[in-house]
């Protein structure tokens, strides 16, 4: 980890591409697949989520291509198949022959992927505000994709994240702001989810059959007040995926695990370990 900047972890080539993850912790191997906010890495998504399950689990946390700090190659196209592509690709390169999966919003519907088209190499899924199925843009989300920088703007987004307005403060706006504006993160950013935006969901979409063939022991988890991701994904998911369970947080926007952290962590811990 970069004592500078604790969202630089390790650096090392997957497919050809620099990746950014953070290893640690020993046990059973998690990997954590973060969201598709603005300016976000691994380490902004999970920095209260890793202290508690590398406790018990070995966690692979990294920054999927596109975001964070690892390399932006020119002329990638991103698109689901790229990243199930970076995703096996790291696990390859780890000797990560199986592992589970905690996928949030945009990171739950990789896990899904992942979870459809390999389903050997997983264990576990853990989807929290999961991006996967198919629904109606909300006018939240087409905030998240369509942002473009500005302190006023990253704090309207904090708003619609967060239920609690207590964690909107100045300095995370602040914050997060800047880690949108560093080199190159605006510009990947907004190519991946260019207007108008239904298309995108939908691309990210399973159909009702491949999610009822998913095997896999799932946990899913929601905020009932979610702004970004409707709750009702997270029982239609329910509905479909056999051996599911789920739990719904009340007031709580699209921040299940930095609004209800020792909750968040326990159930993920608990779910894993059972």
């Amino acid at each position: 980890m970069s004592q500078d900047n604790p969202e630089i972890g390790s650096n090392i080539m997957v497919n050809g591409i620099a990746t950014n993850y953070h290893d640690r912790g020993s046990g059973p191997p998690v990997l954590l697949i973060h969201g598709s906010g603005p300016g976000v890495s691994a380490w902004a998504n999970w920095r209260l989520t890793l202290p508690e399950l590398e406790k018990k689990y070995r966690v692979i946390a990294p920054d999927m291509v596109g975001f964070g700090f690892t390399e932006r190659p020119e002329n990638i196209r991103y698109n689901m198949d790229t990243w199930v592509d970076h995703a096996t690709g790291l696990l390859d390169v780890l000797g990560l022959e199986k592992i589970s999966v905690v996928g949030n919003s945009f990171g739950g519907a990789l896990a899904l992927a992942l979870a459809i088209r390999h389903t050997d190499r997983i264990d576990k899924l853990i989807l929290m505000g999961s991006v996967g199925v198919s629904f109606k843009l909300t006018d939240g989300l087409d905030k998240v994709w369509g942002y473009e920088p500005s302190i006023e703007n990253m704090k309207s987004l904090l708003d619609i994240f967060a239920w609690n307005r207590d964690l909107v403060t100045d300095e995370l706006a602040e914050l997060r702001y800047q880690a949108s504006i560093r080199p190159g993160f605006q510009e990947s950013f907004s190519a991946m989810f260019p207007a108008p935006r239904q298309r995108w969901v939908d691309e990210m979409a399973f159909s009702d059959e491949k999610i009822s063939e998913i095997e896999n022991a799932t946990l899913i988890i929601h905020g009932r007040d979610d702004d970004v991701i409707p709750f009702d994904n997270a029982m239609k998911l329910f509905s479909l995926i056999k051996d599911s369970e789920v739990h719904g947080f009340g007031c709580c926007g699209h921040w299940t695990q930095i609004e209800h952290t020792e909750r968040f962590n326990q159930l993920v811990s608990h779910f894993l370990a059972s």
